[in-house]
């Protein structure tokens, strides 16, 4: 199904370029009522994306709590759950700080915005975008949900990390009182990676769709227009790939090919989406392929593991039971 559907988003990019560049070709006559007429069909051709968007968010928050949970719980040790909390913590760092200063460097030597000639909105116009200075207290209060409720509604993912991680070291803590919580988390795992597999079904509408609209509205001089801007971005995260992937051989060894091979699909649906949100859903799963520790795989082999020590117990029991004299051979031979 992964390979499947980066086919079909790869073929729903060139479709999206391709149908995109007919309609403006065929409408766009350098008037304004044709402008109008384009814009229209674009907003009417982006609700397909909006609506794809909106289910990946409808599934990010459940995810996210889910995952964490399972994962954290049945990694049992509390020391180990720390080590691995402080390596994570050290690489997003240590990638943050890479991919910064590579985009500083890269910035300066290609000027990626000269020559774009683009119209630079009134001053007094709203960007979306909060210009409020750092404010310590403010963050550090807000890490801390009131209502994990009220963060999964809003879909605020570092709260929802936060409570999820108590919720995960909890049903630690009181080991088989907890089993049925953790059973119950495990199932809805396996019930929001299924609904992730029904939404990822409509990615390759969704990218035609925001192709289309784009290529419609503003023409196909937007790619030459943009295709320096566009090409030193990807240039940054060639080079930062490059980086990142040469640090996971070091640390990982020669498995990062699998890893590799395995996120190619979500990295495909976030190129094409343009949203990181997107390819959320996506990246468990190639983790849970590539048998990352605390997922699916990990699982298993933890309950394989298990049952070989009951079957062991078992058999030795039944070993003592023969050892005096109702039966002879061994039963778990």
């Amino acid at each position: 199904m992964a390979k499947r559907l980066t086919r079909y988003i790869l073929i729903a990019l060139v479709l999206g370029v391709i149908a995109g560049w007919a309609i403006n070709s065929a409408i766009d006559d350098g008037t304004p009522a044709s402008a109008a007429q384009l814009k229209s069909i674009a907003d009417y051709l982006s609700i397909v994306t909006t609506l794809f968007l909106r289910l990946i968010k409808m599934i990010i928050a459940p995810l996210v709590f889910s995952t964490l949970v399972a994962g954290i719980a049945h990694m049992g040790d509390i020391a180990a759950l720390g080590r691995v909390g402080v390596r994570s913590i050290a690489w997003f760092i240590l990638a943050s700080l890479v991919s910064l200063t590579l985009g500083l460097i890269l910035v300066t030597l290609l000027h990626p915005g000269i020559g774009l000639n683009l119209p630079l909105p009134p001053p007094s116009a709203a960007s979306g975008v909060a210009t409020a200075a750092f404010n310590l207290k403010d963050f550090v209060s807000h890490v801390v949900p009131a209502s994990i409720f009220e963060a999964m509604s809003n879909n605020e993912i570092l709260p929802i990390v936060i409570f999820s991680l108590f919720f995960g070291v909890a049903l630690t803590a009181v080991g088989e009182r907890g089993r049925p919580i953790v059973l119950g988390v495990e199932a809805l795992v396996k019930v929001m990676l299924q609904v992730t597999n029904y939404v990822m079904r409509f990615a390759p509408f969704a990218v035609f769709t925001a192709v289309t609209s784009a290529l419609a509205e503003r023409g196909p001089h937007i790619i030459a227009t943009l295709g320096k801007f566009v090409g030193s971005f990807y240039l940054g995260l060639i080079i930062l790939w490059a980086v990142l992937i040469g640090a996971a051989f070091i640390i990982v060894g020669p498995r990062t090919r699998h890893l590799v091979r395995y996120i190619r699909d979500p990295v495909v649906l976030a190129f094409s989406t343009a949203s990181s949100e997107a390819a959320y859903p996506r990246t468990l799963e190639a983790l849970d392929r590539f048998d990352a520790p605390g997922f699916d795989g990990d699982l298993k082999r933890h309950g394989r593991g298990s049952a070989s020590k009951s079957r062991r117990h078992r058999c030795n029991h039944e070993h003592v039971q023969n050892s005096r004299g109702r039966i002879v051979t061994d039963p778990c031979s």
